[in-house]
């Protein structure tokens, strides 16, 4: 009898021995891929279609010559990445009968473009516009490809507008980008005096996009839009790409305050991995000076000649080499999600690089690296069925509430 003792003694503290001992390295990177594997993950938010306007990109990433690109198939493929959602942006300039004009025409391109570059590769990559999409392509080897409208500037004044980009294939579209539009007040407006919040065309714009079943996407825009729009959206929204304001503080996050009405609403935070929303930078004048002048000097990158256009991205670059910048980890991109998890919960949160937008934190460059933000979610103790549901399941299920609601709303 004691001899069976001691060995159950014996046998038990092994069990606690193997269970406290940290996994290696290449354990976690294992377990990372297999789980990838399994489930679906997906970004809810690059700016990778600027790219397919520039002359020397190609989209499978098997002779790639654009520098700097963040997203192509191939590296969504080595790093296990199984579906995106392409941006049509649109920077923000004057609220004006011509430039709606304008920008609605080169957002037509940019969906044009979409179009036309994912067509090239059937056997790689597919576009999609529901949720189920992303599932039965994934058993078919294959990427899926979403598309969202950042900035809602290119319909003007004009509703009809949403349906047309909503046929083309746009199933979310941010209510503003860094200035204040026609629809809202944005949360990075320098000219602001007050936060105005949604305008009376903002508040039909989430009327008819509640009807339509498109999801609202609040990145971007002022603390008032937001309460705005939660107050009047009847389907949950989200934010596509958007930090913790309490663990980096700026106002393009949320606070703890806005984490939880957000989640009240059944709505979801998809973690930017753009450095400067993860990790305050330390100031630096010099180079905030050498990008102005490169904007002025191309025009804010605005109707460029092909060489114009590969001039001035080679001269972006530059200046990145030139000013490095002690970049935020992906350790530091999992602080946020864990802070989002404690204040709004594990269904709340998910992922939006912002790649080719500026995003891309050490560790996680571009979307070949991707598993590793599993690795450090893995790392602190995070189940595979959390990580599920920060890889896209949360995302997915208010993706389906919208689509829902629509249904119901006609």
């Amino acid at each position: 009898m004691l001899m069976n003792r001691l060995n159950f003694l014996l046998l038990a503290g092994l069990l606690v021995a193997c269970k406290s001992t940290p996994k290696s390295d290449a354990d976690l990177i294992k377990h990372a891929k297999e789980l990838h594997a399994q489930i679906v993950t997906l970004d809810t938010h690059t700016d990778t279609p600027l790219n397919f306007l520039r002359t020397g990109f190609d989209f499978s990433g098997d002779s790639n010559s654009a520098r700097g690109s963040k997203v192509d198939l191939k590296k969504m493929e080595e790093g296990l990445l199984d579906a995106a959602f392409f941006a049509v942006f649109i920077g923000q300039q004057e609220c004006s009968p011509q430039m709606y004009s304008e920008v609605n025409r080169r957002a037509l391109s940019i969906f044009d473009a979409i179009h036309r570059v994912v067509a090239q590769f059937p056997d790689r990559a597919e576009l999609a516009t529901n949720p189920d999409d992303v599932y039965r392509l994934k058993k078919e080897g294959k990427r899926a490809i979403y598309m969202g409208v950042e900035n809602g500037y290119p319909i003007g004044e004009d509703l009809s507008q949403l349906q047309v980009f909503y046929n083309l294939g746009a199933r979310y579209m941010t209510l503003c980008h860094t200035r204040n539009n026609q629809i809202c007040d944005s949360s990075t407006d320098p000219d602001s005096l007050q936060d105005k919040g949604l305008s009376e065309f903002g508040r039909s714009v989430v009327a008819e996009m509640n009807r339509m079943g498109m999801i609202i996407d609040v990145s971007h825009i002022s603390d008032k839009s937001f309460y705005d729009v939660l107050e009047l959206s009847r389907v949950p929204v989200f934010a596509s790409h958007s930090c913790a304001r309490a663990v980096c503080h700026n106002p393009r996050n949320l606070d703890d305050a806005m984490l939880r009405a957000l989640a009240q609403k059944g709505g979801v935070i998809q973690m930017c991995i753009l450095s400067d929303y993860v990790k305050a930078s330390a100031p630096n004048p010099e180079r905030d000076s050498a990008y102005r002048a490169l904007r002025k000097k191309y025009n804010n990158f605005r109707d460029l000649t092909p060489e114009q256009d590969k001039q001035a991205t080679a001269e972006w670059y530059e200046l990145e080499e030139k000013y490095t910048v002690d970049k935020a980890t992906v350790a530091d991109v999992v602080d946020h999600i864990d802070h989002i998890v404690k204040v709004a919960g594990i269904d709340h949160v998910g992922i939006g690089t912002d790649f080719d937008g500026g995003g891309g934190v050490k560790g996680c460059e571009d979307a070949s690296k991707m598993y590793n933000i599993t690795v450090e979610l893995l790392r602190r103790g995070y189940s595979d069925s959390d990580i599920k549901k920060i890889w896209g399941e949360n995302f997915l299920r208010v993706f389906r509430a919208v689509q829902a609601g629509a249904v119901t709303s006609l």
